[in-house]
């Protein structure tokens, strides 16, 4: 198979990620990833072309110079939110006696139940994804595709669900493209795609709901039986929590979400002596500075999160699946790794509940956070396109001998230490432009005991257990 690079981009409403893989084959390797804010963007949906294609074009950019190539498409993924299911059946009678039933018998079904079924209005509405729930032959009802495949029939029948969107949310996304000069070679309804990059086979067959905590949407995908059997979302998510935080405290937003990834937690009464120290946000003019406790942030943080997972937990039990979940939640994007939200959900749900981490289906060096639970879609965005013919969305402008290890930079907190007993977080001036304080980082009065990480994980995994890993090599 020749060999080719893909490009994938992710759309949030807190972050683009561009994410660069070159593909051999079945050998996948990852040779760069990198997070950007985002503008322009709600519930996971274009809004405002011109803001949206600015932070765009500078990522993909980066991109090109960092790999020297010249990036002409990318495949991307469709809006999470909103985002509705229906049913439709196809039946094929008289197909032969002795005929063989296969892989392309399956696709053209499904093409067909795509192209057949009546949308409420064509103009506004577009489908945005088929899935096969089962087939029946003339003596055999309820079975998988993976089954179906090799028997004979005479008559075949599927059975399927339909996502479907709003059209113009997917024609946003091909003029922002546009705008920045490439094409959306391809678009994927991102709940497969992000699933099949996080769930193991055990969890789709066993019964499993994938939560996945966007910046604009959450959503939940639920599998039993290696099918995917239900999709909902709700236009609430990470970027709710920090606008809590900024009206609470009254700051920035960009000072709120810095704060959130810090020092974010769950479960207030969980967090031992670190609840009672204090944040002091220093005031860049004669306002006087603010001084919130990390148990008041986690109080915020927790009420914006139980309302969130009050809903899914709904959307859940109105699927009919909600007892048959035998693998429990699989929580993945950007609120994932909020201390305590495991424990959190588990108390509020009564189902066992793991973090979401992209598999080892793909190789890596340099690229930070590409194995981080903010990665998932985008990991399943490269897997689901590396098997298709006809992509190939960047070409190499010169040749090199010597390979190049591309490092891109961390989050802002990664690396930066943090004392333990008191944090002094200094406040940006009014109308500064966003560039100055894009890397805006806490200062301290005294020298660093101990990293935030550790603080955190200190309450995370019991009071007195120390840890030396810094986040991106928690994988």
């Amino acid at each position: 198979m020749e060999e080719k690079n893909i490009v994938a981009i992710d759309l949030g409403s807190s972050k683009i990620a561009l994410t660069v893989a070159n593909v051999n084959g079945n050998d996948v390797q990852v040779t760069y990833y990198k997070e950007r804010p985002s503008a322009g963007i709600r519930y996971s949906s274009v809004y405002n072309i011109m803001h949206a294609t600015e932070p765009l074009a500078r990522i993909i950019s980066e991109a090109e110079e960092a790999l020297d190539i010249k990036i002409s498409q990318v495949v991307v993924g469709m809006p999470k939110y909103p985002v509705r299911q229906e049913t439709n059946s196809v039946v094929v009678n008289d197909r032969g006696e002795d005929a063989d039933i296969t892989a392309d018998d399956i696709s053209e079904l499904k093409s067909y139940a795509e192209d057949s079924y009546p949308l409420e209005d064509p103009s506004k509405e577009a489908i945005y994804g088929v899935v096969a729930q089962s087939f029946s032959d003339s003596e055999n009802f309820q079975i998988i595709e993976d089954d179906i495949i090799g028997m004979v029939s005479d008559v075949l029948e599927g059975h399927f669900k339909i996502f479907i969107g709003k059209k113009s949310n997917l024609k946003k996304v091909d003029t922002v493209m546009t705008k920045t000069g490439i094409s959306a070679r391809k678009k994927y309804f991102t709940a497969e795609t992000t699933a099949k990059a996080v769930l193991t086979d055990a969890e789709m067959e066993n019964g499993v709901a994938l939560i996945d905590f966007g910046g604009g949407s959450t959503s939940v995908t639920i599998y039993h039986g290696k099918v995917m059997r239900h999709y909902a979302s709700i236009p609430f998510g990470g970027k709710n929590i920090t606008d809590d935080i900024k009206s609470e405290c009254q700051i920035s937003e960009r000072l709120a979400e810095n704060i959130k990834l810090a020092y974010g937690a769950c479960m207030p009464e969980k967090l031992q002596s670190l609840s009672e120290k204090v944040l002091q946000i220093m005031s860049s003019n004669n306002e006087p500075s603010k001084q919130i406790t990390v148990k008041y942030l986690s109080e915020i943080i927790t009420a914006r999160i139980e309302e969130i997972i009050m809903a899914i937990l709904y959307e859940i039990e109105e699927s009919g699946f909600g007892d048959m979940l035998k693998s429990g939640l699989v929580i993945t994007g950007g609120v994932a790794e909020t201390a305590n939200l495991s424990n959190f959900i588990y108390e509020l749900s009564g189902y066992r509940v793991r973090t979401g981490y992209p598999k080892g289906h793909f190789s890596t060096s340099g690229c930070n956070g590409i194995k981080d639970p903010s990665a998932a879609t985008s990991v399943g965005l490269i897997l689901a396109a590396k098997d298709e013919l006809g992509i190939n969305c960047a070409q190499v402008c010169r040749t090199s001998e010597t390979s190049v290890t591309i490092e891109t930079e961390e989050d802002t907190y990664l690396n930066t230490e943090f004392p333990v007993n008191e944090y002094v977080i200094p406040n940006e001036e009014e109308g500064k432009e966003d560039e100055k304080d894009e890397n805006e980082q806490p200062v301290v009065k005294e020298e660093p005991k101990k990293s935030w990480m550790e603080g955190i994980k200190i309450f995370w995994r019991g009071v007195g257990e120390k840890l030396d890993t810094i986040r991106n090599e928690q994988v």
